[in-house]
């Protein structure tokens, strides 16, 4: 009992650490100059100028006359990039893994499109509120469990509520494919390795009668609520994506097959780690790929050592429209995003192209970027200034950083508890 007592105590001085005050209404004219300007398209400017007001880029280039008004922000010798975009992940929906009252990422039922995560979105999470340090500024906020387990929001870091967070609503909805392998469960007696999933045909037929009796329902002229269907209708008219989070390359297939014969047009794969078995598919129907985390161990025995470190590379080479995300790693872990992508361009891929993989191509895929994603003009200035290289780790270190043209704070309970610490040590070392 007293450990559950000091649990609740944790838990609740964590809630109650608000997170920083959100940042007012741009109300000036900004520029930078001076600065390295990584675009997110694949293009670099050198001592470059980014001038934004009223929360929008209005020029940027490298040859233009210096302003007389507003705010002057020199960055020479720095670096600026389009704010990190984080897909697929439940942040904001938990705060401790552990204790149950804090995780509201999925709920009870099987097919539950009707699931809305951005009502239980936490604007002031402090999980969320360690992204920004990093230059993690967006995410798609998504529901996790269940077969068909809800719909997802796109929001960014730095609001008062989940009504100001919301950048696109209810962009999408998620089906997590059934998987012809499961994990052998030592429980049950069975060795500890990959067995036949015996139903997989009978879970992918529940998967498209649910998905055929929801098209039926929008095109009928039922009197009667239906919730799960009558969620299920953006997909039919195009305005949502269906997320398949699916790996094997014949679950791949089959869920892009079946989604397309029954009229659902905007698909994107999550995961993927088949997915380069299959370029030429996946080519042919347009489908891009939010790829796994390249900080993974080989999935299979006889999968090449650095697999995993090389597959978004892959996929790239191969001509699709590839996106990098973390959905199989804790929320904390989101932080390291820009580090995944540095970790590709290790792998051999043009450091910009990896930039892309977080950026411009991830916008693209969520259908933000004629918003987000890169550094242009009529887009938001959602973007940060950083000492060197963003996608190194070592150098990561942001000075400044803005959403919608607000000058948003970077200080954490991390940096909080540095700042700390680190006076401790220096008053003890005199």
């Amino acid at each position: 009992m007293k450990q559950i007592i000091t649990i609740i105590c944790l838990v609740f001085g964590v809630l109650l650490q608000a997170q920083q005050t959100p940042a007012a209404p741009q109300t000036e004219q900004v520029a930078i100059f001076g600065a390295t300007a990584h675009i997110g398209n694949g293009e670099v400017i050198e001592n470059c100028t980014i001038i934004f007001n009223d929360g929008k880029i209005t020029a940027i280039g490298a040859d233009l006359m210096a302003p007389t008004i507003g705010t002057m922000i020199n960055a020479q010798g720095k670096h600026v990039y389009p704010g990190f975009i984080a897909p697929s992940k439940s942040l904001g929906l938990v705060e401790v893994d552990a204790v149950r009252a804090s995780n509201d990422q999925d709920e009870l039922g099987e097919m539950i499109p009707n699931i809305r995560s951005i009502v239980a979105y936490n604007a002031e999470s402090k999980v969320v509120e360690s992204m920004r340090p990093n230059g993690i500024l967006l995410a798609q906020v998504t529901p996790k469990g269940g077969r068909i387990s809800g719909t997802s929001t796109i929001v960014q870091f730095d609001a008062w509520n989940w009504e100001d967070a919301a950048v696109k609503w209810d962009d999408g909805i998620h089906l997590n494919w059934p998987s012809l392998f499961r994990k052998g469960s030592s429980w049950l007696g069975e060795p500890n390795a990959f067995l036949p999933n015996k139903n997989y045909q009978e879970q992918v037929d529940e998967v498209l009668t649910f998905i055929q009796n929801a098209k039926a329902y929008g095109a009928g002229a039922s009197q009667e609520l239906n919730l799960p269907f009558a969620a299920m209708q953006g997909l039919f008219n195009g305005s949502q994506r269906l997320f398949i989070h699916a790996n094997g390359e014949k679950e791949i297939m089959d869920a892009i097959t079946s989604a397309q014969k029954a009229g659902i047009p905007h698909l994107v794969v999550v995961g993927g780690y088949r997915a380069h078995k299959i370029t030429d598919f996946l080519k042919q129907h347009n489908i891009p790929v939010l790829v796994s985390e390249p900080h993974a161990l080989p999935q299979f025995d006889d999968d090449d050592y650095d697999f995993p470190y090389k597959l978004p590379k892959l996929l790239v080479e191969a001509g699709l429209l590839v996106g990098l995300q973390n959905e199989s790693m804790s929320n904390f872990q989101t932080r390291n995003l820009p580090f995944y992508a540095g970790h590709v361009a290790g792998q051999g891929l043009d450091k910009e192209k990896a930039l892309q993989l977080i950026t411009g191509n991830t916008a693209k895929i969520l259908g933000i970027d004629a918003d987000y994603g890169t550094l242009e003009v009529g887009k938001s200035a959602t973007l940060f200034i950083s000492e060197g290289d963003a996608l190194d780790m070592r150098t990561n270190q942001l000075t400044k950083a803005f959403i919608d043209g607000r000058d948003i704070s970077l200080e954490t309970h991390q940096t909080e508890l540095w700042k700390r610490y680190m006076g401790k040590y220096e008053s003890e070392g005199k």
